[in-house]
């Protein structure tokens, strides 16, 4: 389906892709399915205090899950950045490179941190707290912006190993960091009596001991490599140069999310509830997706820092290939399960009818969201996130009408979700012609 005219690898060239992609993919799946425990463990402790307060929990963490998902670019960027310098073999450069992206992280969380600190209220307001929740809301958010610089030093600092071939230490780290979140959440909730702000603070600490162990290991491939850990003017604008079309292409995926969950409102409670329902599982799905694309932007960077154009056309025809069966098994397992899934979210019999038939959509999409997740990991290793850019907005003009639309030609939830898989048939579209141009495939230790 992708790469140009090549002809179909060698069995054992195949399966030398293989080995690569499963190394890399699956501790990358275990890393991005322990993120949302740190929002599921905090929503467990902080339940039992009261409505309010799991309200307030809501509503921050909305805005701080938004606040740090803008720059994902960190770890795109860093990640294919360095994965190109390890395959020119210079690793004293990579390195050098993914420290520049950490000093960026550190600039930008501080930029957060002075942005959110004093409009946490009007912010608070703007989600809509009610005022019961806003009080408990606005402490949680002041607290917890208090670790923002540390998530987005996580998210460099994964960006450097995955470029290094490592997607191992971050899950690691990313498991102890769970379970780390976990006890002092219920210590400092319960045992120091210290309520919302104590599940802050838990969450707090946490994340800064996670960005200190990934930046122990940085450090330490730093001086084994003779490479310097001063900040570089220079070296973090390259960084932030880089990163700054896939900063564009992140906002332009969360407004297409954020224009069907303001159409899904607009279809009524029943059908917002349910898109709400559906938007989780959907997320959940993306994960397995991710872990491949996450793997294509180590390996595509590598093989192009080592101008090798044919291996990374190989590796990302096989790629494709995992990214369709992936997506053929995600969608066989949604529609199996359909009737076993609702039940755990709502026991509202007119919820469940609005979703029932937006879940088959989503399932028969997933074979195409597999190629959408896999050339686009593949496009952001080659370091071409000006096209990924433009391609977004593309998909963002669109999918905004059609979408709009739907309130007034009808078909409910399903017709969102149509828009939904539109809006992916558009991508692979645009990124598929993208793949199949080959102009992607730029050679060097330097795109």
């Amino acid at each position: 389906m992708v790469m140009t005219q090549a002809p179909t690898a060698p069995r054992a060239t195949r399966r030398r892709h293989d080995r690569e992609i499963v190394a890399l993919a699956v501790p990358a799946f275990g890393a991005l399915v322990a993120e949302p425990l740190f929002v599921i463990a905090d929503s467990a402790i902080i339940g039992h205090l009261g409505t309010a307060q799991l309200a307030g929990l809501g509503i921050a963490s909305a805005l701080l899950t938004t606040a740090v998902s803008v720059f994902v670019f960190l770890a795109y960027a860093t990640t294919a950045a360095v994965a190109r310098r390890v395959g020119a073999g210079d690793l004293q450069a990579a390195i050098r490179q993914g420290v520049d992206g950490i000093w960026l992280a550190l600039l930008l969380g501080a930029a957060v941190i002075a942005v959110v600190l004093p409009s946490a209220p009007a912010l608070v307001d703007l989600f809509g707290a009610s005022d019961t929740a806003a009080p408990y809301a606005v402490t949680y958010l002041r607290i917890s912006a208090l670790g923002i610089p540390a998530m987005l030093v996580v998210l460099a600092s994964t960006g450097v190993l995955r470029g290094l071939q490592d997607t191992k230490t971050p899950l690691y780290v990313a498991i102890a960091g769970f379970v780390a979140n976990a006890a002092l959440n219920a210590g400092l909730v319960y045992g120091a009596d210290l309520g919302i702000a104590g599940s802050a603070w838990g969450t707090v600490i946490a994340q800064w001991g996670m960005a200190a162990a990934y930046l122990t290991v940085v450090v330490r491939g730093a001086r084994r490599h003779g490479a310097s850990v001063r900040p570089d003017t220079k070296g973090i604008r390259a960084s932030a140069q880089a990163g700054a079309p896939l900063l564009v292409r992140t906002l332009s995926l969360r407004a297409i999310l954020m224009i069907a969950t303001a159409v899904a409102a607009r279809l009524g409670d029943a059908d917002v509830a349910a898109h709400q329902i559906i938007l989780s599982l959907w997320s959940l799905l993306a994960f397995a997706l991710d872990a491949i694309a996450i793997a294509g932007q180590a390996i595509i960077g590598r093989y192009l820092g080592a101008n090798d154009t044919q291996g990374a056309r190989e590796a990302s025809r096989r790629m494709v290939e995992w990214g369709i069966a992936t997506g053929v098994v995600l969608g066989l397992l949604v529609i199996v399960s359909r009737p076993l899934f609702l039940p755990l979210f709502t026991s509202d019999s007119v919820v469940k009818d609005a979703a029932l038939p937006a879940l088959l959509v989503v399932a028969l999409a997933q074979p195409i969201c597999g190629i959408v997740y896999v050339l686009d990991g593949v496009l952001m290793g080659a370091g071409d996130g000006p096209y990924l850019a433009r391609a977004m907005l593309v998909t963002l003009a669109a999918f905004t009408p059609v979408a709009l639309l739907v309130p007034t030609l009808g078909g409910g939830l399903t017709a969102v979700w149509g828009a939904m898989t539109l809006m992916m048939a558009v991508r692979m579209l645009t990124l598929w012609l993208r793949a199949r141009s080959g102009r992607w495939m730029v050679t060097g230790a330097t795109r």
